[in-house]
């Protein structure tokens, strides 16, 4: 039986899997009209993917800015992603700043969740920087990215279990696959997750046009968030947010 985690008014891992949106401004400005265009449009959740944001390196700009975010969003909850290049991302980061950024974003109180990349470095270290963000009454994340394979259902169940040992609230695992054998494991293990390790709500994808029924089919097998694009998407398949919203509620379970 899968746990449900409460994150301001959304309830992650009850029911349709919620919709989280990606915005990726890289300046005040664009980032400022993409999340207001976001409360037009229906989504769960906002994810500020920060590795686009040409100010990333300057700390005192980024909680500017975030503090600004947070206004416009309201009461929608928002992701904070700090992607590193070899994850999908777009910026060179050095271990240290990570660390440095995520636990100062954290201090802040203006998000909600922080996403922490497993590969980031040593269990330890992992488990210091969840910790401190949990000291400071924010959700983690813990994240792991392969745009090259799908690796085998007991390796997948393996590394969402190594995450909640960690400390993760919400385990996510995104994945790339080359058959429709490889969907299947990543639903399976999905599946195993809820069913024989369900003390958190996971997040898991296939990415590509191959994996796009990993996006909608979280409520049969037990996602808990899909990711939908606004104006352009942050990751390989990724649908429109709002057509995403339409396919969820038409496939519903009753």
């Amino acid at each position: 039986m899968k746990d449900v985690m409460r994150v301001r008014n959304v309830k992650l891992g009850d029911g349709i899997p919620k919709i989280a949106v990606p915005f990726m401004g890289s300046n005040d400005e664009d980032i400022v009209e993409e999340i207001t265009y976001l409360k037009t449009i229906n989504l769960d959740l906002a994810e500020w993917r920060i590795d686009y944001y040409e100010d990333v390196y300057n700390i005192r700009k980024v909680k500017k800015i975030l503090a600004k975010i947070r206004k416009v969003l309201g009461d929608i909850p928002l992701i904070f992603t700090l992607r590193t290049a070899k994850e999908g991302g777009k910026k060179k980061i050095t271990v240290e700043y990570y660390k440095k950024l995520i636990e100062s974003i954290a201090a802040t109180g203006d998000v909600d969740i922080v996403d922490i990349e497993l590969s980031i470095g040593s269990d330890e270290l992992v488990r210091e920087m969840v910790g401190t963000v949990h000291r400071h009454g924010i959700k983690v994340i813990i994240s792991s990215h392969d745009f090259e394979n799908t690796p085998e259902k007991n390796t997948l169940v393996e590394k969402m279990c190594r995450m909640q040992y960690l400390g993760a609230d919400l385990p996510k695992i995104a994945v790339m696959p080359s058959s429709a054998q490889d969907v299947l494991d990543l639903l399976a293990a999905t599946n195993e997750m809820v069913c024989c390790h369900g003390q958190t709500p996971v997040i898991t994808i296939s990415m590509g046009s191959l994996g796009i029924i990993s996006r909608i089919a979280g409520e049969i097998f037990g996602s808990a968030v899909t990711f939908g694009s606004a104006k352009s998407a942050s990751a390989p398949g990724q649908l429109e947010a709002g057509e995403l919203y339409k396919v969820l509620r038409l496939i519903a379970c009753k």
